[in-house]
């Protein structure tokens, strides 16, 4: 059985290693990034900026929750979701910003305008714990249980943070929250489109934050899904959007489980990677 894993993960090497090869090739199509830890309210705000951008660069569709990736791709080579499906290389004037979850590296992300989401980490971990058991199905145990895994709890969160951090230094960066965005979404974009040098229409900017609303959201979900992805669109738990609510935390993690996150937080998140989450409101 070890044989057969170490085989299995020289093969997924193997693969990874040469899918960021040809990654390499398509740097000089990507003019920004747009970066967050996954269930920090990418779906949402990539959304919003696909309708704004749909409409203001007259694409000829409005986008719903499959074809926003040909707005803003992910920062990969998949054929429906990533670069190769983006409007952006057949339509000049379409800046190409790359969306990614990935840890930070030098030789994939340097160079660029960057845009980075950040969320209240207890937010992010119960989402997470959702999308991996209900979505994904990963994970099997309790939040408690879920909060100290190496792979998706608190540890994770804050190494992904501290390389960002660092990352950031010296470069053009943008960081917003989720918080800041839920509070002023009209104000946070307009910051994000002035940083990427967008002009901003306040017509097409009212009309994409209303049709990007979280009931709309829902609905468009639960007729289109995700693509990629088979789960159940008839569970919330299981649905990419979930709740949406800004500290909805409490309703899942206790007061053990709180002191918990912040103990690991305080012990592993480096001081560049606590002033990224200064708009998020949590101090660790």
């Amino acid at each position: 059985m070890k044989m057969i894993a170490a085989l299995k993960a020289r093969v997924l090497d193997f693969k990874r290693t040469n899918h960021d090869a040809r990654l390499q090739t398509m740097l000089n199509v990507v003019d920004a990034y747009f970066v967050s830890y996954p269930k920090s309210g990418r779906t949402w705000l990539r959304y919003l900026l696909s309708l704004y951008l749909a409409r203001t660069y007259d694409l000829g569709f409005e986008p719903d929750l499959r074809s926003t990736f040909k707005v803003l791709p992910n920062f990969d080579l998949d054929m429906e979701r990533g670069l190769p499906s983006t409007e952006a290389l057949a339509t000049k004037n379409l800046p190409l910003i790359a969306v990614s979850h990935r840890d930070y590296r030098a030789d994939l992300f340097a160079g660029k305008k960057t845009v980075m989401l950040v969320r209240d980490p207890r937010d992010v971990l119960v989402s997470s714990y959702f999308h991996q058991t209900k979505h994904k199905h990963r994970f099997e145990g309790d939040i408690a249980a879920f909060l100290e895994d190496e792979t998706y709890g608190a540890v994770a969160i804050a190494e992904y943070h501290n390389g960002w951090a660092a990352g950031l230094v010296n470069r053009e960066a943008l960081t917003t929250s989720y918080e800041e965005l839920s509070e002023d979404t009209h104000g946070v974009v307009r910051s994000i489109l002035h940083f990427l040098g967008i002009a901003v229409d306040e017509v097409a900017l009212d009309d994409a934050v209303a049709k990007a609303q979280f009931d709309k959201m829902r609905k468009k979900e639960k007729k289109t899904g995700i693509p990629g992805h088979e789960y159940n669109r008839e569970d919330s738990d299981a649905s990419r959007v979930r709740r949406g609510k800004v500290a909805g935390y409490t309703d899942y993690l206790g007061p053990a489980e709180d002191a918990r996150m912040q103990e690991l937080f305080d012990q592993h998140l480096t001081p560049e990677a606590k002033a990224l989450y200064s708009p998020t409101g949590f101090i660790a």
